[in-house]
């Protein structure tokens, strides 16, 4: 049986059209491609919408206000995800959350470049209303933001009613920077070495380059104007005391914004061209996953490439070579079609080399009917009177040798000659 029905389908008769499909295949690149943006990129950001004090934070105890308005501004933050990468951002600006928090690392990894570390100040609830939304229970205990520097450096901290007043800068802090004291000012009113921590746990040179050089001094830049300090530096370490100068509550105010980004850029410098936002030290750090990678700048590149050449090899495929060729039929129409499949039986079955005699039989009824032979003679008599015909070969030799043909290849030639032989006395073509 035929693989094909008898005749041809309309192209109006598909069940899609080209376009259905086209556009049905398009929708699911789209969709499995947005699948796996979506599988590599959302555990992360359902870890750091938790309302938290980080860089990833919208509460208004968080700090991606400042984040996007860096950004917006062409001063190129970054998140920082990993403790090896402390160290490549000319400055780094880090939120612990708690005490308890292990800042050691950071602050020995950036021992020679700047650091801002902001303090911090509010005890938090989660927003069940809200995701990512946080309620302000109060205040920490004092003694969460005194214990962050701890036990290296010890501060003694003070909360005071200072809204809406002017901070005061010390000498050498730009004018650009006027921020506001927020309504509860959190400031450092005094500071007090460890003892046993000199100069050799702490730096290999001082400001000056030489080993051995006496540590650096507290030097307040901020302050409320009662002698509590709200910016304060030690060496390369900027201590903010105050978190709400710089989160998101604090950028509701165009002066303060503007002040902030200020503040940035003073405390990086003229030649700085980056900022680092630090989130390892509120837990949300870790490694980079392979699908993530692949979204991810250097190997974004070669993920692109990719896609183009998918591309354009489905755009190519979608073309073809010339007109479509209808298949043909596994079993053709007419007599010729019969003797062809016949004939496709008879090699599969490998008889072909027993059709000699019937051959033979062929051709000689054949000529029979072309000489006008009498119905009288029989089979030696016709060999004998279509042998005397003459010519170089003899038809009963020729009979015989398709008969007892013993393989394909001598059968075929045996019928080869017989077909000859019958050209020769009868003119068929």
């Amino acid at each position: 049986m035929s693989d094909l029905a008898i005749g041809r389908h309309d192209t109006d008769d598909a069940i899609f059209a080209p376009r259905t499909v086209t556009l049905m295949l398009i929708v699911g690149v789209i969709g499995f491609v947005g699948a796996l943006v979506l599988g590599a990129y959302t555990p992360d950001l359902r870890q750091a919408d938790n309302g938290g004090e980080h860089a990833l934070s919208r509460s208004a105890v968080g700090f991606a206000g400042i984040v996007r308005l860096a950004s917006a501004t062409g001063r190129n933050p970054h998140i920082i995800r990993r403790d090896s990468d402390w160290s490549d951002a000319d400055l780094v600006i880090a939120t612990p959350e708690r005490a308890a928090v292990p800042v050691g690392g950071l602050t020995q990894t950036r021992l020679y470049k700047t650091t801002l570390m902001i303090l911090p100040k509010w005890q938090t609830v989660e927003d069940e209303r809200h995701s990512g939304w946080v309620r302000i229970k109060g205040l920490l205990p004092i003694n969460e933001p005194e214990g962050v520097l701890a036990p290296a450096e010890n501060f003694s901290m003070r909360r005071r009613g200072k809204g809406g007043q002017p901070l005061v800068n010390a000498p050498g802090v730009p004018d650009a920077i006027a921020f506001t004291a927020p309504r509860e000012t959190q400031v450092i009113v005094d500071y007090k070495r460890a003892e046993g921590v000199d100069a050799d746990a702490d730096s290999e040179e001082g400001d000056d380059g030489e080993e051995g050089a006496a540590p650096p001094p507290f030097i307040p830049l901020i302050t409320d104007g009662q002698g509590g300090t709200v910016l304060g530096r030690l060496g390369n370490l900027y201590i903010l005391a105050d978190p709400d100068l710089l989160d998101n509550a604090g950028m509701k105010e165009a002066r303060n914004a503007a002040s902030a980004l200020a503040l940035l850029d003073w405390i990086n410098g003229e030649d700085a061209t980056s900022i680092g936002f630090d989130v390892t030290l509120n837990g949300l750090g870790g490694s980079r996953s392979p699908l993530t990678l692949a979204f991810d700048p250097p190997f974004l590149a070669m993920t692109l490439a990719l896609a183009a050449a998918a591309l354009l090899l489905g755009w190519r495929a979608r073309g073809r070579f010339g007109a479509p060729r209808p298949r043909d039929r596994a079993i053709a129409f007419g007599t010729r079609a019969l003797v062809d499949n016949s004939a496709a039986l008879v090699r599969k079955a490998g008889r072909a080399r027993r059709l000699g005699g019937r051959y033979a039989a062929v051709i000689r009824e054949q000529a029979v009917r072309g000489f006008g032979l009498s119905p009288r003679l029989k089979g030696p008599a016709i060999d004998a009177y279509l042998d005397d015909l003459g010519g170089e070969t003899r038809f009963s030799d020729l009979a015989s040798a398709a008969e007892g043909a013993e393989d394909n290849a001598t059968m075929l030639a045996a019928a080869r000659a017989l077909h000859q032989w019958q050209r020769e006395r009868l003119g068929d073509d």
